[in-house]
């Protein structure tokens, strides 16, 4: 007679189980929040102000205007 080993995944699977689901799901939104809040920080600083450019304005437009 043979015996056949009877291995019980149903604490494992997703399926049976909702504590596991529920807690691979809120891991899941975890890692996520964490990676765009890491690619929002990585693309802000890409584009971060770079400063003060060099901007020729014309002697009329200012505030105390230099005519010719």
């Amino acid at each position: 007679m043979e015996h056949e080993e009877v291995i019980d995944n149903k604490d494992k699977d997703l399926g049976y189980s909702w504590v596991s689901t529920s807690r691979f799901l809120f891991y899941c939104q975890v890692a996520i929040f964490v990676a765009l809040i890491i690619g929002g920080c990585y693309t802000m600083y890409e584009h971060r102000y770079q400063g003060k450019p060099d901007v020729e304005v014309p002697g009329n437009t200012l505030y105390n205007p230099q005519y010719k």
